[in-house]
């Protein structure tokens, strides 16, 4: 049975933008029972594809042309309290950040009571909200249900929101990129979890997503939109296996697919030792127990001058609090954090001043680093104007420094918000470089990006670390770029490290069961893509 109809659909874009569309001509179906993938970067008209289904369009998008028959229904033509008792109880939405979407000041277990209200449903709807927390296979529903969104991991925030959605048995599900800067083990089971929900229930799902593996992992049928049109669509096989559009070729080549070729052997010459860090948090206190938690605890690795060691694992592995001890954003309470074999832990603040220079870190979230009231020019030369270097060098090197991350010389005037997320990374990596250092730290810095920009970031990183001959310390929950990228490859699990060797060896044959469960977890690993040599 055919769910939903989008014939011939138009959305404008306000005067004076790049082009006068943000979707055009987009015909598209999803039936009952099957998974349409809706696959394209960034800007391509995905969600605005979806949020016109949904009705959730502001004004300054307005639907020129088409319609959208949902159950036989032209959703354009009803009125906005007919489109509410819809949204929920037929037809419902993920979002893909959770975090947004939550009422920060609800229990999860009331928000989810308060849609099923809503929509006139009666009796024990806390018991309902528990009973919708088990099913979407969360720990201890009845615990979950009383806390708020902020206490929940990101995999965990996900789930609430499926639950929410499906709450009412809606015919149809739009999830809008729901795992995108998940980590792998989180991301499958969404996928499976959506998968099962789907069959088990006959739902139609508009999946939205820019990552081919998740398309190999769950797909029935494939989408591709590019600057607001559809340039292909088909049965997945077909999509993955033989793509007939330059586009749908670029895309699938630029997905990076955790095969690891043995490299080079880096000599040995230690820049950064870790001997026994350890880093804990304290939790509860005040009224309630007072528990104490072991973020990292006796984590040993050895980086070598030249050579990019990866640290991978799951959210709350640990991972980004060690990276942040090198840097000394946080202090580590034991340990030898050893720099050229000075130890840095015990420095002062003033001390620890000149290694700010030669040690720099490029964050995850480059919008939240980057400061929106100044431009990018003023934020790539503050460093080195504070170590003493004269402004107009500074200027003159940060405009190399753009060329060099290839980006226009003349953007040293604009702000954060002109650029798009990728750009945005870019800017943030000039910045770090501004300062010269020997040793790079990039924390997740190309996990919310879209694949086709991931692969250009990756490169970028891999071209810069061979001209400039930095070392780096790269972390990452994406094993996919791990493998890409990194010449040694440290495993993290609850704040240890269980398993470190060459990325080909980890990848090939490796020994720890969770390093196993890892790269199962990794999406698409089933699927071989074909030979789309040049294709990217």
């Amino acid at each position: 049975m055919t769910l939903l109809v989008v014939e011939n659909l138009a959305v404008g874009l306000p005067p004076g933008l790049d082009r006068p569309h943000a979707v055009e001509e987009i015909s598209l179906i999803v039936n009952a029972g099957e998974i349409v993938c809706v696959v394209g970067e960034s800007g391509s008209g995905k969600s605005v594809t979806s949020n016109a289904v949904m009705g959730l369009l502001p004004k300054a998008l307005p639907v020129k042309t088409g319609r959208i028959l949902f159950e036989g229904r032209d959703l354009l033509s009803l009125k906005p309290e007919e489109m509410r008792k819809l949204r929920g109880s037929r037809m419902a939405m993920i979002f893909q950040e959770p975090m947004t979407a939550l009422n920060p000041l609800m229990k999860v277990g009331d928000q989810i009571a308060e849609a099923l209200a809503v929509h006139g449903q009666k009796g024990d709807l806390h018991a309902k909200a528990v009973e919708m927390l088990g099913a979407v296979n969360l720990p201890d529903p009845p615990a979950i249900a009383k806390m708020h969104p902020f206490r929940l991991s990101g995999g965990q925030r996900q789930r609430v929101m499926i639950a929410m959605a499906l709450a009412l048995e809606p015919s149809l599900l739009i999830a809008d990129e729901p795992t995108t800067a998940l980590d792998v083990t989180t991301q499958m089971q969404i996928l499976r979890l959506i998968r099962e929900i789907q069959s088990r229930r006959g739902t139609g799902v508009m999946f939205i997503t820019h990552d081919f593996g998740v398309v190999a992992e769950i797909a029935d049928r494939v989408i591709v939109m590019r600057q607001g049109r559809i340039v292909e669509q088909g049965p997945a096989s077909e999509v993955l296996n033989n793509p007939q559009h330059e586009y749908t070729k670029a895309l699938i080549a630029a997905v990076p697919h955790g095969n690891s070729a043995e490299k080079e052997p880096v000599k040995p010459a230690p820049i950064l030792s870790l001997k026994g860090v350890t880093k804990t948090y304290s939790r509860g206190g005040w009224f309630g127990a007072k528990t104490v938690v072991k973020a990292v605890h006796d984590c040993d690795f050895t980086l070598n001058r030249g050579e990019t060691l990866g640290i991978v694992g799951e959210s709350g592995s640990g991972k980004s609090t060690l990276a942040r001890c090198v840097v000394k954003l946080v202090a580590p309470e034991e340990g030898e954090i050893l720099f050229h074999g000075k130890d840095l832990r015990p420095l002062s603040r003033q001390a620890w001043l000149p290694y700010r220079k030669r040690i720099q870190m490029v964050f995850q979230d480059p919008y939240a680093s980057l400061n929106p009231r100044r431009k990018v020019g003023d934020a790539i030369i503050e460093g080195p104007i504070t170590h003493g270097m004269p402004r107009e060098k500074a200027l003159a090197r940060a405009k190399e420094l753009l060329a060099l991350v290839r980006l226009d010389p003349g953007s040293l005037d604009r702000y954060p918000h002109e650029f798009s997320g990728g750009q945005r990374q870019r800017i943030g990596l000039a910045r770090a470089l501004a300062m010269e250092p020997e040793l790079l730290i990039a924390d997740e810095p190309v996990s919310a990006l879209d694949v086709s920009v991931q692969a250009q970031v990756l490169d970028l990183l891999a071209e810069i670390k061979q001209r400039l001959g930095l070392t780096m310390l790269f972390i990452t929950h994406d094993l996919r770029v791990a493998s890409q990228i990194c010449d040694r490859v440290a495993v993290m699990q609850k704040g240890a490290i269980v398993e470190q060797g060459p990325t080909a060896q980890i990848f090939g044959s490796p020994s720890h069961p969770y390093t196993r469960a890892l790269l199962d977890s990794i999406p698409g690993r089933a699927w071989t893509p074909p030979n789309l040599a040049g294709a990217a």
